[in-house]
């Protein structure tokens, strides 16, 4: 009898026969046991560090879950909140933060308004943070030999420190990148201008996981930026630019998706140097944007328009969210719609506590990472 081959199963069976084999090994993989996470970036994760070491964040920042201001850039949880709730770990402290800390089980390093390159000017004079990622990597670095000294030291506060093998176990998370297009638009530099600078700052992205690595770091979950051109502040800076069918900036988009196709490059090139490495990319540009081009599918209204803050068509950029000020000779207050969770976008920069979690959903599934492996496999 002649044997059976694929050559002679119909195209769809062998598809099937392909999907099933991946799905079990999928499946197969064991679950990871993370017992920390250090997270690197700006203010889309920091969860305290600004608003500790510059300056305060205010109601109504916070209100939704913590029903008061915790440094977060949204009215309730960032991402990385449920990144951490998901794998049972508490939330993140700030590193930078001296009154309430506990980095049993991780540490964020993570600031507002932060770069992966050194700025041009830096807070409080500049407009971008001083602790860029090189600083906070440096920090992560003292943060190792600090914390098992004091654990050695024994004490109260030996027990707020993580494990000396936690380091090597842990999870590694950044999202960083969207301010460095940013440093480009406020130098009033061409779209293609910014492009040319992009290998640049995927370089010094790819200088610090390396970094990381060096010092014991062996999972990384690395986000992509999200569509620059669709937040309420870019379209009101430029409110004459080309925009595309959902009304977001067409260019600046552009810019967003080369930044990802040079750091997905950068991520194939860091896994041939780093091989005990497991790095896992996470396509975060497609679900922020799918919150836009699918607003009802998730329940959302107004998707380009900020829910705090007030001015104009996007409600972003008379006065910022949480700040008073004057408008044509009235007092104005910039606070918060009436139900975030019908918003995108809180404050014309960031998102709601909604649409984080929505999309937590989605990337933690593995369905927009690559490898496609969910959150708790990506060891």
């Amino acid at each position: 009898m002649e044997s059976l081959s694929t050559a002679k199963l119909p195209f769809s069976l062998v598809l099937l026969c392909i999907a099933t084999t991946l799905l079990n090994r999928v499946f197969a993989i064991e679950v990871c046991k993370f017992p920390a996470i250090f997270n690197f970036g700006d203010s889309n994760s920091d969860t305290g560090g600004f608003d500790a070491a510059l300056f305060e964040i205010k109601s109504p920042y916070g209100e939704t879950y913590f029903h008061r201001p915790t440094g977060r850039g949204s009215d309730g949880r960032v991402v990385i909140d449920f990144i951490a709730q998901s794998l049972g770990l508490p939330y993140l402290s700030a590193y930078l933060n001296s009154l309430e800390a506990n980095f049993t089980h991780g540490a964020n390093f993570a600031e507002v308004a932060a770069t992966i390159l050194p700025p041009p000017t830096v807070l409080p004079v500049g407009g971008f943070s001083p602790f860029y990622l090189d600083i906070q990597t440096s920090q992560f670095q003292r943060f190792i030999s600090k914390t098992q000294f004091i654990r050695q030291q024994g004490g109260v506060f030996a027990s707020l420190m993580p494990k000396n093998e936690y380091f090597g176990k842990a999870l590694y998370t950044f999202d960083i990148g969207q301010n460095d297009i940013y440093v480009g638009v406020t130098a009033n530099q061409t779209v293609e201008q910014i492009n040319a600078s992009i290998p640049n700052i995927i370089k010094g992205l790819s200088k610090n996981i390396k970094n990381i690595y060096n010092l014991g770091g062996r999972s990384f979950w690395i986000h992509n930026t999200g569509p620059y051109g669709c937040l309420p502040h870019t379209l009101t800076d430029f409110p004459s630019i080309e925009i595309d069918a959902w009304g977001c900036a067409k260019s600046y988009n552009e810019l967003s998706q080369n930044f990802n196709h040079k750091l997905k490059e950068a991520i194939v090139q860091l896994r041939k140097e780093l091989p005990l490495a497991a790095i896992t990319y996470v396509d975060v540009y497609s679900v922020k944007y799918s919150l836009i081009s699918d607003a009802k599918k998730y329940g959302f209204e107004k998707p380009l328009v900020a829910c705090c803050g007030y001015g104009g068509k996007y409600n972003h950029g008379s006065v910022m969210c949480g700040n008073a000020g004057t408008v044509n000779g009235t007092e104005i207050f910039a606070g918060a719609c009436e139900n975030p969770s019908t918003r995108v976008s809180w404050d014309g920069v960031h998102n709601t506590e909604a649409a984080n979690k929505i999309i937590f959903d989605q990337i933690s599934s593995g369905a927009f990472s690559d490898p496609p492996l969910p959150l708790n496999k990506a060891c």
